[in-house]
């Protein structure tokens, strides 16, 4: 056997391993408290910003997911799917705050214990492929898996302004298990 067939072979077998750490999907320990609002996805905040979503005024934290990130998706809080809307869009760099704007995505809406909770799933410049396994009217549980974008991504969530946010930009953080914000109100 020569050189080449022992690199390709190496180099074949990293990239196995990579796409295999790319999709897995490990089990998470979600707060009991019912008030939190959860991460939705693994990865550093990059962004926390105050904006309005149909005329009500929200507070939105970004979460980039980098390709060695876990890409599996989950609710931030529990309640029922109102509305899921697919909005094509670019594929930029999902770190950069257009992408929030400009890029592909899928959001959907819950109404819940905290109130009003709007998360985009947010495709990126290698990331093509949103999966989202639900439908409006499902109900949910607070850090229930939703779905995946394949490949390095963006997933922001938009929060009520009563909820305390628990969150620094730079912070790395766990879809299901890590508290965003503590809501102070009932839906």
């Amino acid at each position: 056997m020569g050189v080449g067939v022992y690199w390709a072979g190496t180099f074949f077998l990293i990239l196995a391993l990579l796409v295999l750490n790319f999709f897995r999907d490990p089990d998470r320990r979600v707060p009991s408290d019912t008030q939190a609002v959860v991460s939705p996805a693994d990865g550093r905040v990059v962004q926390i910003s105050e904006e309005s979503f149909e005329g009500r005024p929200m507070r939105r934290v970004s979460i980039f997911m980098s390709p060695l990130d876990v890409h599996v998706n989950r609710s931030p809080v529990a309640g029922t799917i109102r509305s899921v809307t697919y909005k094509k869009g670019a594929f930029g760099i999902a770190s950069k705050e257009l992408a929030s704007v400009q890029n592909e995505q899928n959001v959907f809406t819950i109404s819940g214990e905290q109130g009003f909770v709007v998360v985009k799933q947010i495709a990126g410049a290698v990331a093509r492929r949103i999966v989202f396994w639900k439908r409006p009217g499902d109900v949910l549980g607070r850090g229930e898996r939703v779905g995946l974008i394949k490949f390095g991504s963006r997933v922001d969530v938009l929060v009520d302004e009563s909820v305390d946010l628990r969150v620094r930009l730079g912070d790395r953080i766990r879809a299901g298990s890590s508290i965003l914000g503590i809501s102070r109100s009932q839906a």
